[in-house]
């Protein structure tokens, strides 16, 4: 029968090494008894004519392997460092505690992980944003291994898996919102900065749980239209903001003179038929949202001349 292949996730486990220092003692001693073997039978031999001593020099070239192999046993790790450790193919557990350690000398210690945060910049990606308009985006990533033994055996290359699913996650939140002027209360990538950020965030870290990784922040850095259509979409920009101006210095000068009227009446001032309350009406709106300055013709005559 044919067994299906492990697909669950690999988790990390704690893995007992002992002292180094200690260790380099024992080693250092070993070693030493291996040496004195192995010259006290050289001297047995040439000094005091006896028959040689085979089975203690035998003995001390053994010890002398065995210090040999001992000192393969000895690692040193740096703060936020770790280091796996496989036996003959098998995962025995991973330590991440920072100093001088030694272990089985027959583990494998070539994976030596980084704990430390490290930041990922995006390339400058050319998307289409929710409306289709062509926009340029990048983003940075800050991440750091939380999983050890996932992001050695559940994925082939944990950099490089961080690097492709990044580009992919920003490619998705560039066609998931508009690059301005969205629906009410819709959030869009360049007036909702927090929310575009927090949603980056959850979307990486549903992306890079699988290889261990604990995304920290995620942040936009770089934000525009594309080259074609820059030049169109400032002057729509422009043109709205123009628009938007006007509509608040229209609301002000109809204000105003609403104002004016209503003194004027209240306060007896001058009395206005229909016809002169509307040209004067006319006037001040020209006077208030005229672009330049307004010359003031003077009436020498009656008001109603």
């Amino acid at each position: 029968m044919q067994t299906q292949p492990n697909s669950l996730p690999s988790q990390e486990l704690p893995v007992r090494v002992l002292n180094g220092w200690l260790m380099l003692l024992v080693n250092l001693t070993v070693l030493a008894i291996g040496v004195w073997l192995v010259i006290a039978s050289i001297l047995a031999l040439e000094q005091r004519g006896l028959a040689f001593p085979v089975g203690q020099f035998v003995g001390g070239l053994l010890l002398i392997g065995l210090a040999v192999l001992l000192f393969t046993g000895h690692f040193t790790l740096q703060p936020n460092q770790a280091r796996v450790l496989i036996l003959f193919g098998a995962y025995k557990g991973t330590e991440r505690t920072s100093g001088f350690h030694w272990a089985n000398p027959f583990y494998s210690r070539g994976s030596r992980i980084s704990l430390r945060a490290h930041n990922f910049n995006t390339e400058k990606l050319k998307v289409n944003d929710k409306r289709g308009n062509p926009i340029e985006i990048a983003a940075v990533v800050v991440w750091r291994v939380n999983d050890t033994a996932q992001a050695c055996f559940d994925v082939e290359d944990y950099e490089q898996y961080v690097s492709v699913q990044s580009e992919s996650a920003v490619r998705h939140l560039a066609s998931s919102y508009a690059y301005d002027q969205g629906e009410e209360n819709e959030f869009t990538l360049r007036s909702s900065a927090d929310e575009v950020a927090g949603a980056l965030k959850t979307e990486l870290q549903a992306r890079l749980a699988k290889a261990g990784v604990l995304v920290e922040e995620s942040r936009i850095t770089h934000l525009a239209y594309a080259p074609e259509i820059a030049q169109a979409m400032l002057r729509r920009q422009q043109a709205e903001a123009v628009i938007a101006a006007r509509q608040k210095i229209v609301h002000g000068a109809v204000s105003m003179v609403e104002m004016a009227l209503h003194e004027l009446s209240e306060k007896g001032v001058v009395k206005l038929d229909e016809d002169r309350r509307a040209a004067m009406v006319s006037n001040l709106l020209v006077v208030l949202c005229a672009e330049s300055e307004v010359t003031p013709v003077v009436n020498t005559g009656t008001l109603y001349t």
